[in-house]
């Protein structure tokens, strides 16, 4: 007989099955819905046993405890109490210093402060960064474990606090930095490369030579990476707070931080190769030219260029060191010329890049030279020029930097003298030099950067933390040059700052100025910082005279009577949710009460009733009240006995406490003596001012 066909009932109907069938591997929905609604029926019933166990019972204990200790505070006169207010105090201190002030001074450098363009001038705002120089275990090798971090932390939130600021007020168009980025990134080894230091090149000083092995140990490659990260963090990570829309007439925003500094790379022939290789690969090529603002920015790798000049040229091949800087400084009036048309292609709207013709050529016929170029020559056009470095360039010793020198000011003349005194050595740059680093670069140096260039009318560099301001000799076209001041708090200057700049020269579609430009076409700006040294000092001088008024409010309570604002534990029992007295009732004939432990009970109320007898009747009746529903007859007629639990005998002097209705002498903790009573009031004011709501506890604590 042949089987049915697929689908076939019983009574030989046709259809699909009534039940479809599970295939192997597929869940079983009934059988997780079940386990789901088991584990749940399971975990409930746990939540109701602990709920209703000793640990439930605790937890709402403690739960109902915190509830009222928080109601008796939510009062007036506790949230207006005088240690609240120095409370509320030092949170606008705080916000002051830590907030407030950053903001503040930013504000007051606004562009409008300061600019004078004539009406109607779209400028480029740019600023400057000098040495962030982020502190790491280099910086203070021999500072102990816990002091190292808290340094680094610290500076960090300096840094970051004034950034954020400095994007979110100024909002400007470019941002360079200038340099020492890191504080020991030249230290630390690099993945690949030979990172060893030649013989005549391991001249640390005395106090870091102990730790060389140790760093080269310690800290490479992957430590390097946190330190980029971190430096993304204070300044990559804030710079959108800036805005994405440029200023209005402008190309864009950029954020330039390829400049490297000794501290990032070495100085001169003591530069490691595969250090730099790794800077430029994050950071971008050390010597570059942009375009901002109708101005040449030409960036130098002068670190690296002092080894040309270096006394170990004649000993030691270092080409590898300046090579490609000398050969950027060969083609750079090339480039910049190549740039300049870029810019006016881009503003004509037309394509950046020279277009080439489409054709095909045997390549011994090209002429190299005949080939399409964006640079016309001499003829083509050429912006103001403004030099980056992060070294100085030369000046003789004791060449003043000017009176906005903050570490020393500069001498005052003699009478009937108006000009500087020229040398001033305290109030200049140090010519001089040590391991890895050199105050100014050497004059060959100097002489050659400038002229290489061409057309430079401004010169901006680093290094020295402190502002610095001159004008060069003639041998150096007469460049005037600014110093920048460091943004980091940890780099030997009180008072930190950064440089702004505004650029505004127009132009016609060919590069030319137009007549309305003047000769000066950019103006600067020095912004300080605060003085997070004096803003620390403000904090413990605040912090000693709030002790002292706590001590002396607390001297004067009990000679002026003045209003205690402490809630003593009595104060916290009178007004418990859980009840203080426990009724110690037992039921006479349902629970079989024998003769024995009614002479017990009796003797024992005897006892506890000449013990309390006074105690707050109000209380004790309510709870009399409340429970004379489920006592039996008998069991009210044997009075039993309720247990009280006793309060603490402090009551802020109070009367008609339990002392007092025996007779007894009620005293606060540690005597009745005024000292005492200023002894414990000082510790409730000051655990008040410090820990909030508990602060009596840290008070009682004190005392």
């Amino acid at each position: 007989m042949a089987p049915p066909p697929y689908g076939s009932s019983k009574n030989g109907g046709y259809g699909l099955p009534t039940q479809p069938q599970q295939q192997p591997g597929e869940p079983n929905l009934q059988a997780v819905l079940e386990d789901i609604a088991t584990k749940a029926q399971i975990t409930a019933r746990r939540i109701k046993a602990f709920w209703n166990g000793p640990n439930g019972v605790r937890l709402r204990n403690v739960t109902m405890k915190i509830a009222r200790q928080v109601q008796l505070n939510l009062t007036a006169r506790r949230l207006l109490s005088f240690p609240h207010l120095l409370v509320v105090f030092w949170v606008l201190l705080l916000l002051w210093g830590e907030r407030w002030s950053f903001a503040a001074k930013v504000r007051s450098c606004n562009w409008d402060h300061w600019e004078k363009w004539p009406k109607g001038a779209t400028p480029h705002r740019l600023v400057f960064v000098a040495d962030p120089q982020i502190i790491d275990p280099k910086s203070y090798p021999g500072r102990p474990w816990p002091v190292n971090p808290l340094t680094m932390k610290i500076t960090d939130n300096y840094m970051q606090r004034s950034y954020i600021q400095l994007q979110k007020v100024l909002q400007p168009d470019t941002v360079f930095f200038l340099g020492d980025l890191f504080d020991g990134g030249r230290e630390w080894k690099t993945a690949r490369g030979d990172f060893r230091d030649p013989e005549w090149a391991s001249r640390h000083p005395a106090d870091e030579r102990k730790y060389v092995k140790q760093w080269n140990k310690w800290y490479g490659q992957d430590y390097w990476l946190r330190e980029y990260g971190r430096f993304g963090d204070i300044f990559y990570k804030f710079w959108p707070d800036g805005g994405y829309e440029p200023g209005k007439g402008q190309r864009g925003r950029k954020i330039i931080s390829s400049l490297p500094g000794n501290h990032d790379l070495g100085f001169g022939a003591e530069v490691k190769v595969p250090v730099r290789q790794r800077f430029g690969a994050f950071f971008g090529e050390p010597n570059r030219v942009d375009v901002v603002g109708n101005h040449t920015f030409v960036s130098v790798d002068t670190v690296s260029l002092a080894a040309d000049t270096s006394a170990m040229k004649d000993k030691v091949d270092l080409s590898p060191i300046h090579a490609p800087v000398n050969q950027f400084l060969d083609g750079v009036k090339a480039a910049k010329r190549r740039a300049a048309a870029k810019e006016l292609r881009f503003w004509r709207g037309e394509v950046e890049e020279v277009p080439f013709e489409h054709k095909v050529e045997d390549l011994k016929d090209v002429d190299s030279k005949k080939l399409p170029s964006l640079d016309r020559g001499e003829d083509g056009p050429d912006f103001p020029t403004i030099l980056l470095t992060h070294v100085p360039l030369y000046r003789a010793p004791g060449t003043p930097c000017g009176p906005m020198r903050e570490h020393w000011p500069p001498q005052k003349p003699p009478k009937g003298q108006t000009t500087p005194v020229i040398p001033d050595h305290r109030n200049a740059i140090s010519v001089s030099s040590g391991y890895q680093y050199q105050n100014v670069l050497s004059e060959e140096d100097s002489v050659k950067l400038v002229k290489s260039i061409g057309n430079v009318v401004h010169a901006f560099s680093g290094d020295d933390h402190d502002y610095c301001e001159l004008v060069h000799s003639e041998a150096k076209d007469n460049v005037r040059e600014i110093t920048v001041k460091s943004i980091s708090m940890a780099m030997g200057v009180p008072t930190p700052g950064f440089q702004m700049l505004s650029l505004w020269n127009p132009i016609d579609e060919n590069g030319r100025p137009l007549p309305e430009a003047g000769k000066a076409t950019l103006q600067t700006h020095l912004c300080l910082l605060p003085k997070q040294l004096s803003t620390y000092t403000t904090y413990a001088a605040v912090g000693i005279l709030t002790i002292v008024i706590l001590v002396v409010r607390a001297a004067l309570v009990p000679i002026l009577g003045l209003q205690q604002f402490a809630l003593s534990p009595s104060q916290y029992a009178n007004g418990a949710v859980l009840p203080l007295f426990k009724d110690k009732v037992e039921a006479d004939q349902e629970a079989g009460l024998d003769h024995r432990s009614q002479s017990s009970g009796t003797s024992t109320s005897k006892l506890i009733s000449a013990r309390t007898r006074g105690r707050i009747p109000s209380i004790s009746s309510t709870n009399g009240i409340s429970r004379s529903n489920s006592w039996s007859k008998a069991a009210r007629g044997n009075q039993w006995p309720r247990i009280e639990i006793r309060r603490d005998p402090y009551d802020d002097g109070k009367t008609g406490g339990a002392g007092e209705a025996t007779g007894e002498r009620r005293r606060a903790p540690g005597g009745s003596r005024p000292y005492s009573l200023v002894r414990r009031s000082s510790g409730e004011r000051c655990g008040r001012a410090a820990g909030g709501s508990s602060g009596w506890q840290l008070g009682s604590t004190l005392t």
